[in-house]
């Protein structure tokens, strides 16, 4: 496929049937931390996959499997016969050693941090995440956005910071050992029998926030204290 642009819209077509979208892309530089798309061969374009808003989970609740990991394993089967049919390698945030998944969001798409840590998105809020980036070893136009500011800038209140029932998120960073102890030893908390408080009171986007099923999950997933497969 040769016109860059076609080949954008295919992709974006192609994830989009599974809930996922095109979060952008950019050019690699030196220092950017992206691998080779092969031995020897540098990747010239990297295209970002990820999902904003509550489209990807009833895809992923009908293609989930019994498995570890469920969610990184339902992504790879989604993304890795896109990523062969359009001439790329698929990467993921699971990988090891880790990808700089956080910078090249930032490089790709108009995100900003936010006092939680995590990059806010002007539409979205804090109710997207990054899944997988195909590279590519041409040369191809990215899919851009507007630049935006940051919608934290004009939040006086900044009620995500006082939220949180243990004040895990200070000037400081994030005390997740704090987080996790808590999660472990309140089994009817708000937080671990539904989402981050601190995360879920941010008013930007609050019309994408997650379902109630998709923030259990991620909530447990991240505390450790998902059940295991069976």
């Amino acid at each position: 496929m040769s016109n860059t642009v076609e080949l954008s819209t295919s992709i974006a077509a192609a994830v989009g049937a599974h809930g996922l979208a095109l979060r952008g892309g950019f050019h690699p530089a030196p220092g950017d931390g992206v691998p080779d798309v092969s031995a020897g061969v540098p990747a010239q374009t990297v295209l970002m996959i990820g999902n904003a808003g509550r489209a990807m989970w009833p895809h992923f609740e009908q293609g989930r499997r019994i498995e570890p990991n469920p969610l990184d394993r339902w992504v790879a089967r989604v993304i890795e016969p896109i990523a062969a049919g359009h001439g790329a390698r698929a990467v993921y945030p699971s990988d090891s050693p880790p990808l700089p998944f956080q910078r090249w969001a930032a490089r790709g798409w108009p995100l900003h941090a936010s006092p939680l840590g995590l990059l806010i998105d002007a539409e979205y809020g804090l109710w997207h995440a990054l899944r997988a980036a195909l590279l590519f070893d041409r040369v191809l136009d990215v899919p851009s956005r507007a630049p935006t500011v940051s919608p934290c800038e004009g939040c006086a209140a900044k009620p995500c910071l006082t939220t949180c029932p243990v004040g895990a998120f200070t000037a400081a960073g994030f005390a997740y050992q704090d987080c996790r102890a808590y999660l472990a030893a309140n089994a009817q908390s708000p937080c671990r029998a539904g989402t981050c408080q601190a995360r879920a009171a941010c008013p930007v986007g609050a019309e994408h926030r997650y379902g109630d099923a998709q923030q259990r999950f991620h909530m447990q997933a991240f505390s450790g204290l998902v059940p295991a497969p069976r």
